[in-house]
Protein backbone atom coordinates (compact mmCIF):
# COMPACT_ATOMS: atom_id res chain seq x y z
CA UNK A 1 0.00 0.00 0.00
CA UNK A 2 1.35 3.79 -1.13
CA UNK A 3 2.23 5.92 1.92
CA UNK A 4 -0.15 8.42 2.23
CA UNK A 5 1.25 12.23 0.91
CA UNK A 6 0.62 14.52 3.63
CA UNK A 7 -0.20 17.23 0.38
CA UNK A 8 -2.87 15.01 0.12
CA UNK A 9 -6.07 15.42 2.51
CA UNK A 10 -9.86 15.17 3.10
CA UNK A 11 -10.89 18.30 3.63
CA UNK A 12 -9.92 21.33 5.69
CA UNK A 13 -10.78 20.17 8.71
CA UNK A 14 -9.56 16.58 8.01
CA UNK A 15 -6.22 15.35 9.97
CA UNK A 16 -3.68 14.01 7.84
CA UNK A 17 -2.36 10.29 9.09
CA UNK A 18 1.68 10.57 8.54
CA UNK A 19 3.54 7.44 9.47
CA UNK A 20 6.56 8.61 11.99
CA UNK A 21 9.33 8.95 10.34
CA UNK A 22 7.83 9.22 7.28
CA UNK A 23 8.68 12.72 6.01
CA UNK A 24 11.20 15.16 6.91
CA UNK A 25 9.71 17.12 10.12
CA UNK A 26 12.16 18.33 12.42
CA UNK A 27 15.31 19.14 10.66
CA UNK A 28 18.25 21.64 10.91
CA UNK A 29 16.84 24.36 8.27
CA UNK A 30 13.27 24.17 9.98
CA UNK A 31 14.55 25.13 13.27
CA UNK A 32 17.37 27.95 12.05
CA UNK A 33 14.78 29.60 9.74
CA UNK A 34 12.31 29.27 12.59
CA UNK A 35 13.82 30.46 14.97
CA UNK A 36 15.47 33.69 12.55
CA UNK A 37 12.12 34.44 11.19
CA UNK A 38 10.63 34.51 14.95
CA UNK A 39 13.66 37.08 16.01
CA UNK A 40 12.76 39.11 13.11
CA UNK A 41 9.05 38.98 13.50
CA UNK A 42 9.14 40.05 17.27
CA UNK A 43 11.42 42.91 16.59
CA UNK A 44 8.78 43.94 13.96
CA UNK A 45 5.90 43.46 15.72
CA UNK A 46 6.91 44.92 19.09
CA UNK A 47 7.20 48.14 17.20
CA UNK A 48 3.35 47.95 15.95
CA UNK A 49 2.31 47.08 19.55
CA UNK A 50 3.67 50.15 20.19
CA UNK A 51 2.21 51.95 17.59
CA UNK A 52 -0.95 50.68 17.73
CA UNK A 53 -1.41 48.73 21.07
CA UNK A 54 -2.09 45.26 19.68
CA UNK A 55 0.03 42.63 17.78
CA UNK A 56 -0.62 39.75 15.53
CA UNK A 57 0.23 35.89 15.27
CA UNK A 58 3.13 35.36 13.23
CA UNK A 59 2.03 31.94 12.09
CA UNK A 60 1.17 32.96 8.60
CA UNK A 61 3.79 35.12 8.09
CA UNK A 62 6.35 32.14 8.50
CA UNK A 63 4.29 29.51 6.79
CA UNK A 64 4.40 31.87 3.82
CA UNK A 65 7.84 32.55 3.99
CA UNK A 66 9.21 29.34 5.14
CA UNK A 67 7.46 27.70 1.66
CA UNK A 68 9.35 30.53 0.60
CA UNK A 69 12.84 29.26 1.83
CA UNK A 70 12.86 25.46 2.46
CA UNK A 71 11.19 24.59 -1.13
CA UNK A 72 12.03 27.89 -3.22
CA UNK A 73 15.29 28.03 -2.11
CA UNK A 74 16.34 24.56 -0.46
CA UNK A 75 13.97 22.64 -2.85
CA UNK A 76 13.34 20.01 -0.67
CA UNK A 77 10.49 21.35 2.16
CA UNK A 78 7.66 19.42 3.74
CA UNK A 79 4.62 20.51 4.81
CA UNK A 80 5.38 18.74 8.37
CA UNK A 81 8.76 20.30 8.30
CA UNK A 82 7.49 23.74 7.24
CA UNK A 83 4.95 23.35 9.97
CA UNK A 84 8.15 23.06 13.04
CA UNK A 85 9.44 26.43 11.52
CA UNK A 86 5.84 28.47 11.46
CA UNK A 87 5.71 26.46 15.10
CA UNK A 88 8.58 27.73 16.36
CA UNK A 89 8.43 31.29 14.48
CA UNK A 90 5.02 31.88 16.19
CA UNK A 91 6.52 30.87 19.91
CA UNK A 92 9.24 32.93 19.69
CA UNK A 93 7.27 36.09 17.85
CA UNK A 94 4.72 35.70 21.00
CA UNK A 95 7.55 37.50 23.19
CA UNK A 96 6.60 40.78 21.62
CA UNK A 97 3.10 41.44 22.90
CA UNK A 98 3.57 39.68 26.39
CA UNK A 99 6.47 42.78 26.87
CA UNK A 100 5.07 45.38 24.47
CA UNK A 101 2.57 45.39 26.77
CA UNK A 102 4.25 45.51 29.99
CA UNK A 103 7.58 46.90 29.94
CA UNK A 104 7.08 49.67 28.89
CA UNK A 105 4.98 51.17 31.42
CA UNK A 106 8.31 50.84 33.70
CA UNK A 107 10.25 53.44 31.36
CA UNK A 108 7.29 55.29 31.30
CA UNK A 109 6.86 55.74 35.21
CA UNK A 110 10.66 56.38 34.79
CA UNK A 111 9.75 59.75 33.16
CA UNK A 112 7.91 60.54 36.95
CA UNK A 113 10.70 58.73 38.95
CA UNK A 114 14.37 58.55 38.22
CA UNK A 115 15.07 55.26 39.89
CA UNK A 116 12.63 53.00 38.10
CA UNK A 117 15.04 53.30 35.13
CA UNK A 118 18.18 52.25 37.38
CA UNK A 119 17.04 48.42 36.86
CA UNK A 120 19.11 45.68 36.00
CA UNK A 121 17.89 44.17 32.66
CA UNK A 122 18.99 40.58 33.27
CA UNK A 123 16.06 39.71 35.96
CA UNK A 124 13.40 40.67 33.24
CA UNK A 125 15.16 38.34 30.80
CA UNK A 126 15.14 35.59 33.29
CA UNK A 127 11.32 36.25 33.93
CA UNK A 128 10.39 36.34 30.21
CA UNK A 129 12.05 33.11 29.76
CA UNK A 130 10.50 31.46 32.81
CA UNK A 131 6.78 33.12 31.71
CA UNK A 132 7.54 31.68 28.03
CA UNK A 133 8.22 27.69 29.41
CA UNK A 134 5.43 28.19 31.69
CA UNK A 135 3.17 28.60 28.86
CA UNK A 136 4.04 25.68 26.77
CA UNK A 137 4.06 23.37 29.99
CA UNK A 138 0.59 24.27 30.61
CA UNK A 139 -1.04 22.54 27.40
CA UNK A 140 1.07 19.51 27.25
CA UNK A 141 -1.71 17.85 29.09
CA UNK A 142 -4.74 20.15 27.20
CA UNK A 143 -3.84 18.88 23.60
CA UNK A 144 -5.47 16.11 23.51
CA UNK A 145 -8.92 17.18 25.07
CA UNK A 146 -9.42 20.15 23.79
CA UNK A 147 -8.29 19.37 20.09
CA UNK A 148 -9.06 15.78 19.52
CA UNK A 149 -12.08 15.20 22.30
CA UNK A 150 -13.56 18.52 22.25
CA UNK A 151 -12.44 18.86 18.92
CA UNK A 152 -12.31 22.92 19.18
CA UNK A 153 -12.28 24.84 15.95
CA UNK A 154 -8.57 27.51 16.86
CA UNK A 155 -9.80 29.58 13.67
CA UNK A 156 -6.36 30.62 13.10
CA UNK A 157 -4.66 27.22 13.42
CA UNK A 158 -7.44 25.98 11.07
CA UNK A 159 -6.56 29.24 8.46
CA UNK A 160 -2.39 27.83 8.79
CA UNK A 161 -3.29 24.34 8.14
CA UNK A 162 -5.22 25.48 4.97
CA UNK A 163 -2.09 27.56 4.41
CA UNK A 164 0.62 24.27 4.88
CA UNK A 165 -2.19 22.09 2.59
CA UNK A 166 -1.26 24.37 -0.58
CA UNK A 167 2.64 24.77 -0.85
CA UNK A 168 2.60 25.98 -4.53
CA UNK A 169 0.10 29.26 -2.99
CA UNK A 170 2.38 29.32 -0.44
CA UNK A 171 5.79 30.15 -2.66
CA UNK A 172 3.26 32.70 -4.48
CA UNK A 173 2.47 34.76 -1.40
CA UNK A 174 6.02 34.62 -0.25
CA UNK A 175 6.69 36.54 -3.33
CA UNK A 176 3.90 39.25 -2.44
CA UNK A 177 4.98 39.32 0.75
CA UNK A 178 8.19 40.33 -0.56
CA UNK A 179 7.27 42.75 -2.78
CA UNK A 180 4.97 44.46 0.24
CA UNK A 181 8.25 44.71 2.12
CA UNK A 182 10.28 46.56 -0.26
CA UNK A 183 7.35 49.06 -1.22
CA UNK A 184 6.83 49.59 2.63
CA UNK A 185 10.64 49.83 3.36
CA UNK A 186 11.45 52.35 0.36
CA UNK A 187 8.20 54.83 1.46
CA UNK A 188 9.77 54.33 5.22
CA UNK A 189 13.11 55.07 4.33
CA UNK A 190 11.81 58.55 2.41
CA UNK A 191 9.81 60.18 5.41
CA UNK A 192 12.85 59.83 7.85
CA UNK A 193 13.93 63.22 8.93
CA UNK A 194 17.48 63.25 8.01
CA UNK A 195 16.40 62.33 4.03
CA UNK A 196 13.05 64.50 4.60
CA UNK A 197 11.69 62.90 0.68
CA UNK A 198 8.25 62.61 1.87
CA UNK A 199 5.85 63.55 4.80
CA UNK A 200 4.57 61.55 6.65
CA UNK A 201 1.28 62.78 8.43
CA UNK A 202 -1.47 64.81 5.91
CA UNK A 203 -3.23 67.14 8.17
CA UNK A 204 -5.50 69.36 6.99
CA UNK A 205 -6.99 71.46 10.03
CA UNK A 206 -4.73 74.54 8.46
CA UNK A 207 -6.74 74.45 5.15
CA UNK A 208 -10.02 74.85 6.65
CA UNK A 209 -9.52 76.57 9.88
CA UNK A 210 -10.60 73.27 11.95
CA UNK A 211 -9.45 73.87 15.86
CA UNK A 212 -6.22 71.64 16.99
CA UNK A 213 -8.15 69.83 19.04
CA UNK A 214 -10.56 68.23 16.12
CA UNK A 215 -7.37 66.54 14.13
CA UNK A 216 -7.93 65.90 11.24
CA UNK A 217 -4.95 64.14 10.06
CA UNK A 218 -3.41 60.94 8.69
CA UNK A 219 -0.51 59.56 9.15
CA UNK A 220 0.96 57.51 6.18
CA UNK A 221 2.20 54.93 7.69
CA UNK A 222 2.33 51.27 6.05
CA UNK A 223 2.20 48.84 9.48
CA UNK A 224 -1.14 51.03 10.62
CA UNK A 225 -2.77 50.85 6.75
CA UNK A 226 -1.07 46.96 7.32
CA UNK A 227 -2.82 45.52 10.15
CA UNK A 228 -6.38 47.43 9.06
CA UNK A 229 -5.92 45.54 5.90
CA UNK A 230 -5.64 42.23 8.06
CA UNK A 231 -8.43 43.22 10.34
CA UNK A 232 -11.42 44.22 7.96
CA UNK A 233 -14.84 44.91 9.39
CA UNK A 234 -13.11 43.75 12.87
CA UNK A 235 -11.11 46.71 13.37
CA UNK A 236 -14.09 49.21 13.03
CA UNK A 237 -14.81 49.19 16.76
CA UNK A 238 -10.98 50.31 17.07
CA UNK A 239 -11.63 53.52 14.87
CA UNK A 240 -14.68 54.26 16.65
CA UNK A 241 -12.50 55.00 19.81
CA UNK A 242 -10.51 57.52 17.99
CA UNK A 243 -13.55 59.11 16.56
CA UNK A 244 -15.36 59.23 19.83
CA UNK A 245 -12.06 60.65 21.26
CA UNK A 246 -11.15 63.57 19.46
CA UNK A 247 -14.31 64.57 17.14
CA UNK A 248 -17.32 63.87 19.86
CA UNK A 249 -15.65 64.15 23.26
CA UNK A 250 -12.89 66.76 22.82
CA UNK A 251 -15.53 68.96 20.98
CA UNK A 252 -17.86 68.66 23.14
CA UNK A 253 -15.82 69.35 26.00
CA UNK A 254 -14.72 72.55 24.86
CA UNK A 255 -18.70 73.47 24.15
CA UNK A 256 -20.09 72.68 27.45
CA UNK A 257 -16.73 74.99 28.44
CA UNK A 258 -15.42 71.88 30.17
CA UNK A 259 -12.52 72.33 28.26
CA UNK A 260 -9.41 74.29 30.81
CA UNK A 261 -9.31 77.93 29.21
CA UNK A 262 -5.54 78.72 28.84
CA UNK A 263 -4.86 82.13 28.33
CA UNK A 264 -1.93 81.87 25.98
CA UNK A 265 -1.98 82.89 22.05
CA UNK A 266 -3.21 80.24 19.77
CA UNK A 267 -4.18 77.63 22.65
CA UNK A 268 -5.65 75.37 20.42
CA UNK A 269 -2.86 72.63 21.02
CA UNK A 270 -2.55 73.69 25.13
CA UNK A 271 -6.28 72.66 24.91
CA UNK A 272 -5.73 69.23 23.09
CA UNK A 273 -2.72 68.28 25.32
CA UNK A 274 -5.02 68.97 28.08
CA UNK A 275 -8.26 67.42 27.12
CA UNK A 276 -5.73 64.30 26.47
CA UNK A 277 -4.38 64.16 30.22
CA UNK A 278 -8.07 65.34 32.20
CA UNK A 279 -10.52 63.38 30.31
CA UNK A 280 -9.93 61.32 27.43
CA UNK A 281 -6.86 59.55 28.57
CA UNK A 282 -8.87 58.38 31.96
CA UNK A 283 -11.74 57.69 30.30
CA UNK A 284 -9.89 55.34 27.82
CA UNK A 285 -8.57 53.66 31.00
CA UNK A 286 -11.74 52.60 32.03
CA UNK A 287 -12.60 51.54 29.18
CA UNK A 288 -10.18 49.71 29.32
CA UNK A 289 -10.35 48.08 32.56
CA UNK A 290 -14.78 47.64 32.02
CA UNK A 291 -13.81 46.08 29.06
CA UNK A 292 -11.41 43.87 30.37
CA UNK A 293 -13.34 43.02 33.17
CA UNK A 294 -16.00 42.16 31.43
CA UNK A 295 -13.83 39.79 28.67
CA UNK A 296 -12.94 38.03 32.14
CA UNK A 297 -16.83 37.66 33.01
CA UNK A 298 -17.04 36.04 29.31
CA UNK A 299 -14.47 33.90 29.74
CA UNK A 300 -16.27 32.08 32.97
CA UNK A 301 -17.66 29.55 30.51
CA UNK A 302 -14.26 29.04 29.13
CA UNK A 303 -12.93 28.56 32.54
CA UNK A 304 -14.98 25.54 33.04
CA UNK A 305 -14.47 23.76 29.88
CA UNK A 306 -11.01 24.31 30.91
CA UNK A 307 -10.67 23.01 34.30
CA UNK A 308 -13.03 19.90 32.99
CA UNK A 309 -10.87 19.40 30.24
CA UNK A 310 -7.61 19.39 32.49
CA UNK A 311 -9.40 16.80 34.85
CA UNK A 312 -10.23 14.62 31.51
CA UNK A 313 -6.69 15.03 30.46
CA UNK A 314 -5.22 14.20 33.50
CA UNK A 315 -5.88 10.33 32.81
CA UNK A 316 -4.05 10.73 29.52
CA UNK A 317 -0.85 8.99 29.77
CA UNK A 318 1.75 10.67 28.08
CA UNK A 319 5.68 9.64 27.23
CA UNK A 320 7.89 6.94 26.12
CA UNK A 321 6.20 5.34 22.83
CA UNK A 322 3.11 8.31 22.58
CA UNK A 323 3.16 11.07 20.57
CA UNK A 324 2.35 12.91 23.74
CA UNK A 325 4.94 14.15 26.80
CA UNK A 326 4.42 12.98 29.69
CA UNK A 327 2.29 14.96 32.28
CA UNK A 328 5.48 14.79 34.69
CA UNK A 329 6.80 17.72 32.34
CA UNK A 330 3.94 19.57 33.57
CA UNK A 331 4.35 19.59 36.98
CA UNK A 332 8.49 19.78 36.79
CA UNK A 333 8.67 22.84 34.07
CA UNK A 334 5.78 24.94 36.40
CA UNK A 335 8.29 23.89 39.50
CA UNK A 336 10.99 24.69 37.46
CA UNK A 337 9.79 28.08 35.87
CA UNK A 338 8.36 29.14 39.77
CA UNK A 339 11.46 28.85 41.10
CA UNK A 340 12.93 31.50 38.10
CA UNK A 341 9.83 33.86 38.66
CA UNK A 342 11.16 33.70 43.04
CA UNK A 343 14.62 34.30 42.01
CA UNK A 344 13.83 37.52 39.59
CA UNK A 345 11.66 39.02 42.05
CA UNK A 346 14.33 38.79 44.73
CA UNK A 347 17.71 39.92 42.48
CA UNK A 348 15.12 42.73 40.62
CA UNK A 349 15.32 45.06 43.40
CA UNK A 350 16.35 45.39 46.97
CA UNK A 351 13.38 46.31 48.29
CA UNK A 352 11.48 43.11 48.11
CA UNK A 353 11.95 40.52 50.87
CA UNK A 354 12.03 36.52 50.72
CA UNK A 355 8.20 35.94 52.18
CA UNK A 356 7.23 38.71 49.18
CA UNK A 357 9.26 36.87 46.50
CA UNK A 358 7.81 34.06 47.30
CA UNK A 359 4.52 34.81 47.72
CA UNK A 360 4.60 36.99 44.12
CA UNK A 361 6.03 33.77 42.54
CA UNK A 362 3.29 31.86 43.98
CA UNK A 363 0.37 33.98 43.00
CA UNK A 364 2.16 34.49 39.41
CA UNK A 365 1.78 31.08 38.53
CA UNK A 366 -1.65 30.31 39.67
CA UNK A 367 -2.55 33.43 38.10
CA UNK A 368 -1.08 32.54 34.49
CA UNK A 369 -2.26 29.05 35.26
CA UNK A 370 -5.85 30.06 35.84
CA UNK A 371 -5.89 32.74 32.99
CA UNK A 372 -3.57 30.69 30.71
CA UNK A 373 -6.22 27.91 30.50
CA UNK A 374 -9.47 30.67 30.05
CA UNK A 375 -7.27 32.05 27.17
CA UNK A 376 -6.74 28.70 25.69
CA UNK A 377 -10.22 27.63 25.93
CA UNK A 378 -11.38 30.90 24.85
CA UNK A 379 -9.04 31.15 21.52
CA UNK A 380 -10.41 27.54 20.58
CA UNK A 381 -13.70 28.64 20.28
CA UNK A 382 -13.75 31.97 19.17
CA UNK A 383 -10.05 33.32 18.33
CA UNK A 384 -10.69 36.18 20.64
CA UNK A 385 -7.98 36.31 23.56
CA UNK A 386 -8.56 38.61 26.74
CA UNK A 387 -4.98 38.52 27.13
CA UNK A 388 -4.86 42.46 27.91
CA UNK A 389 -7.62 42.08 30.99
CA UNK A 390 -5.81 39.04 32.42
CA UNK A 391 -2.01 40.98 32.04
CA UNK A 392 -3.76 43.79 33.69
CA UNK A 393 -5.39 42.11 36.51
CA UNK A 394 -1.86 39.96 36.81
CA UNK A 395 0.01 43.41 37.89
CA UNK A 396 -2.50 44.94 39.96
CA UNK A 397 -2.53 41.94 42.25
CA UNK A 398 1.63 41.63 42.25
CA UNK A 399 1.59 45.49 42.69
CA UNK A 400 0.04 45.24 46.33
CA UNK A 401 1.59 41.61 47.34
CA UNK A 402 4.77 43.26 46.53
CA UNK A 403 3.59 46.58 48.87
CA UNK A 404 3.96 48.62 46.06
CA UNK A 405 6.85 47.63 44.46
CA UNK A 406 6.97 49.05 40.75
CA UNK A 407 9.72 47.13 39.74
CA UNK A 408 8.84 43.81 41.08
CA UNK A 409 5.00 43.91 39.90
CA UNK A 410 6.01 44.72 36.38
CA UNK A 411 8.45 41.87 35.87
CA UNK A 412 5.74 39.60 37.20
CA UNK A 413 3.77 41.00 34.86
CA UNK A 414 6.03 40.62 31.61
CA UNK A 415 5.86 36.54 32.98
CA UNK A 416 2.43 36.42 33.39
CA UNK A 417 1.85 38.42 30.03
CA UNK A 418 4.10 35.81 28.06
CA UNK A 419 2.98 33.05 30.12
CA UNK A 420 -0.47 33.44 28.42
CA UNK A 421 -0.14 34.23 25.31
CA UNK A 422 2.23 31.24 24.76
CA UNK A 423 -0.78 29.02 26.19
CA UNK A 424 -3.17 30.36 23.38
CA UNK A 425 0.13 29.93 20.54
CA UNK A 426 0.99 27.05 21.25
CA UNK A 427 -2.42 25.35 21.16
CA UNK A 428 -3.28 27.05 18.19
CA UNK A 429 0.08 25.45 16.42
CA UNK A 430 -1.17 22.46 17.61
CA UNK A 431 -4.30 22.13 15.88
CA UNK A 432 -2.66 23.31 12.79
CA UNK A 433 0.02 20.29 13.23
CA UNK A 434 -3.28 18.32 14.06
CA UNK A 435 -4.92 18.96 10.80
CA UNK A 436 -1.48 18.20 9.00
CA UNK A 437 0.03 15.18 10.54
CA UNK A 438 2.53 16.67 13.13
CA UNK A 439 3.74 14.70 15.83
CA UNK A 440 2.56 17.05 19.34
CA UNK A 441 5.39 16.01 20.63
CA UNK A 442 8.00 17.47 18.23
CA UNK A 443 5.88 20.71 17.92
CA UNK A 444 6.28 20.61 22.38
CA UNK A 445 10.22 19.98 22.25
CA UNK A 446 11.09 22.04 19.84
CA UNK A 447 8.89 24.80 21.52
CA UNK A 448 10.83 24.50 24.67
CA UNK A 449 13.98 24.52 22.52
CA UNK A 450 14.29 27.94 20.60
CA UNK A 451 10.42 29.76 22.06
CA UNK A 452 12.57 31.70 24.71
CA UNK A 453 14.49 33.02 21.89
CA UNK A 454 12.27 35.93 21.83
CA UNK A 455 12.39 37.41 25.28
CA UNK A 456 16.02 39.19 24.67
CA UNK A 457 15.21 39.94 21.48
CA UNK A 458 11.87 42.42 22.26
CA UNK A 459 13.50 43.47 25.51
CA UNK A 460 16.40 44.78 23.56
CA UNK A 461 14.45 46.23 21.01
CA UNK A 462 12.34 47.97 23.88
CA UNK A 463 15.51 49.39 25.13
CA UNK A 464 16.90 50.19 21.17
CA UNK A 465 13.40 52.60 20.86
CA UNK A 466 13.57 54.09 24.21
CA UNK A 467 16.59 55.83 23.59
CA UNK A 468 15.43 57.67 20.41
CA UNK A 469 13.61 60.36 22.65
CA UNK A 470 15.03 63.83 23.10
CA UNK A 471 18.34 63.62 24.82
CA UNK A 472 18.06 59.38 24.31
CA UNK A 473 15.27 59.09 27.09
CA UNK A 474 11.73 58.75 26.09
CA UNK A 475 11.27 57.39 22.44
CA UNK A 476 7.97 56.28 23.08
CA UNK A 477 4.76 56.98 24.43
CA UNK A 478 1.99 60.26 24.56
CA UNK A 479 3.35 63.28 22.60
CA UNK A 480 7.09 61.06 21.35
CA UNK A 481 8.71 62.42 18.31
CA UNK A 482 8.60 59.04 17.12
CA UNK A 483 4.96 58.22 16.87
CA UNK A 484 4.96 55.55 19.01
CA UNK A 485 2.31 55.50 21.80
CA UNK A 486 2.77 52.57 23.70
CA UNK A 487 -1.10 52.65 24.45
CA UNK A 488 -1.03 48.94 26.57
CA UNK A 489 2.01 50.35 28.20
CA UNK A 490 0.78 53.61 29.00
CA UNK A 491 -2.81 52.60 30.17
CA UNK A 492 -0.77 50.14 33.04
CA UNK A 493 1.79 53.14 33.78
CA UNK A 494 -1.43 55.36 34.34
CA UNK A 495 -3.24 53.38 36.69
CA UNK A 496 0.02 52.21 38.72
CA UNK A 497 1.06 56.12 38.93
CA UNK A 498 -2.59 56.59 40.17
CA UNK A 499 -2.84 53.71 42.69
CA UNK A 500 0.69 55.09 44.10
CA UNK A 501 -0.41 58.57 44.78
CA UNK A 502 -4.62 58.01 45.80
CA UNK A 503 -5.53 60.74 42.85
CA UNK A 504 -7.58 58.35 40.88
CA UNK A 505 -10.16 60.16 38.86
CA UNK A 506 -12.40 57.29 40.15
CA UNK A 507 -15.32 59.09 38.22
CA UNK A 508 -14.16 59.03 34.80
CA UNK A 509 -12.90 56.09 35.25
CA UNK A 510 -16.21 54.71 36.69
CA UNK A 511 -17.46 56.23 33.96
CA UNK A 512 -15.14 54.82 31.40
CA UNK A 513 -15.81 51.14 33.28
CA UNK A 514 -19.31 51.37 32.60
CA UNK A 515 -19.34 52.36 28.99
CA UNK A 516 -15.99 49.71 28.26
CA UNK A 517 -18.41 47.10 30.42
CA UNK A 518 -21.20 47.24 28.91
CA UNK A 519 -19.68 47.20 24.74
CA UNK A 520 -18.15 44.33 26.45
CA UNK A 521 -21.40 42.67 26.59
CA UNK A 522 -21.77 42.80 22.47
CA UNK A 523 -21.02 40.21 20.46
CA UNK A 524 -18.20 41.39 19.02
CA UNK A 525 -15.74 40.45 20.92
CA UNK A 526 -12.82 42.45 22.79
CA UNK A 527 -14.57 45.86 21.59
CA UNK A 528 -14.31 47.33 24.69
CA UNK A 529 -10.47 47.25 24.97
CA UNK A 530 -10.08 48.17 21.47
CA UNK A 531 -11.95 51.08 22.32
CA UNK A 532 -10.63 52.19 25.12
CA UNK A 533 -6.81 51.22 23.46
CA UNK A 534 -7.49 53.63 20.48
CA UNK A 535 -8.50 56.54 23.20
CA UNK A 536 -4.67 56.44 23.44
CA UNK A 537 -3.76 56.93 20.42
CA UNK A 538 -3.06 60.09 17.79
CA UNK A 539 -5.89 59.96 15.53
CA UNK A 540 -3.64 60.18 12.72
CA UNK A 541 -2.30 56.46 13.30
CA UNK A 542 -6.10 55.68 14.38
CA UNK A 543 -7.20 57.05 10.69
CA UNK A 544 -4.46 55.18 8.91
CA UNK A 545 -5.41 51.79 10.01
CA UNK A 546 -9.05 52.71 9.29
CA UNK A 547 -7.86 53.42 5.81
CA UNK A 548 -6.74 49.64 5.35
CA UNK A 549 -9.71 48.44 7.39
CA UNK A 550 -12.38 50.21 4.39
CA UNK A 551 -9.73 48.81 1.35
CA UNK A 552 -10.15 45.49 2.61
CA UNK A 553 -13.93 45.70 3.05
CA UNK A 554 -13.83 47.37 -0.33
CA UNK A 555 -11.96 44.32 -2.07
CA UNK A 556 -13.29 41.53 -0.23
CA UNK A 557 -17.04 42.59 -1.22
CA UNK A 558 -15.54 42.86 -5.17
CA UNK A 559 -12.74 39.83 -5.10
CA UNK A 560 -14.41 37.33 -2.58
CA UNK A 561 -12.74 35.99 0.75
CA UNK A 562 -10.66 33.40 -1.04
CA UNK A 563 -8.55 36.57 -3.13
CA UNK A 564 -8.15 38.12 0.67
CA UNK A 565 -6.38 35.26 2.38
CA UNK A 566 -4.44 34.34 -0.76
CA UNK A 567 -3.18 37.82 -2.08
CA UNK A 568 -3.74 40.84 0.16
CA UNK A 569 -2.79 38.99 3.53
CA UNK A 570 0.09 38.38 2.57
CA UNK A 571 0.78 42.26 1.04
CA UNK A 572 -0.43 43.58 3.92
CA UNK A 573 2.04 41.28 5.86
CA UNK A 574 4.66 43.06 3.62
CA UNK A 575 3.58 46.31 4.42
CA UNK A 576 3.97 45.70 8.29
CA UNK A 577 7.32 44.01 8.36
CA UNK A 578 8.82 46.34 6.05
CA UNK A 579 8.18 49.36 7.69
CA UNK A 580 8.93 47.96 10.90
CA UNK A 581 12.33 46.64 10.08
CA UNK A 582 13.21 49.40 7.99
CA UNK A 583 12.83 51.44 11.03
CA UNK A 584 14.81 49.50 13.41
CA UNK A 585 17.51 49.16 11.50
CA UNK A 586 17.76 53.12 10.19
CA UNK A 587 18.03 53.51 13.95
CA UNK A 588 20.67 50.88 14.94
CA UNK A 589 22.61 52.27 11.96
CA UNK A 590 22.32 55.41 12.90
CA UNK A 591 23.29 54.35 16.84
CA UNK A 592 26.31 52.74 14.99
CA UNK A 593 27.10 55.74 12.96
CA UNK A 594 27.08 57.62 15.60
CA UNK A 595 29.27 55.43 18.04
CA UNK A 596 31.79 55.65 15.12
Amino acid sequence: MATPNPSEHRGKGSPIKVPPGAYREVTIPAIVLGALLGAFMTAAFVYMALKLGFTLSGSTVAAILGFGVLRGVLKNGTIIENNINQTIASGVNNASAGISFTLPALFLLGLKDDSLLNFDIWPFILAAVAGTFMGVVLIIPLRKQMIEFERLRFPSGIAVATLLKSPGAGLRQAKLLFGGFIVAALFTLSTQKEIGLLDHDLVVNGLFGIPAYIPIAVSISFASIGAGLLSGKGGLPFVFGGILAWWIVAPAMVGMGWAPSIDVPDNDAFQASAMYGGMIRPLGIGMLIGGALAGVVAAFPALRSALKSLSSAAKVKGGKGSDEMSTKVLYVGLAAAAMALFIAALIATQDVSVGQAAAMAIIGTVWLALAGLIVAQATGMTDISPLSGMSLIAVTLIFFVSSQNVIASILLGVAICIGIGQCADMMTDLKAGHLVGSIPKRQQMVQFAVSWIGAPVAIGIIFLLWGQGPDGVGGFGPGSESGLSAPQGEALASIIHSLQNGNVAIEKYIAGASAGAALGVLPIGGIGVLVGLAMYLPLAVTLAYGVGCIIAMILQKTNGQAWMGSTLVPVAAGFIIGEALTSLLYILGKQLVGAA
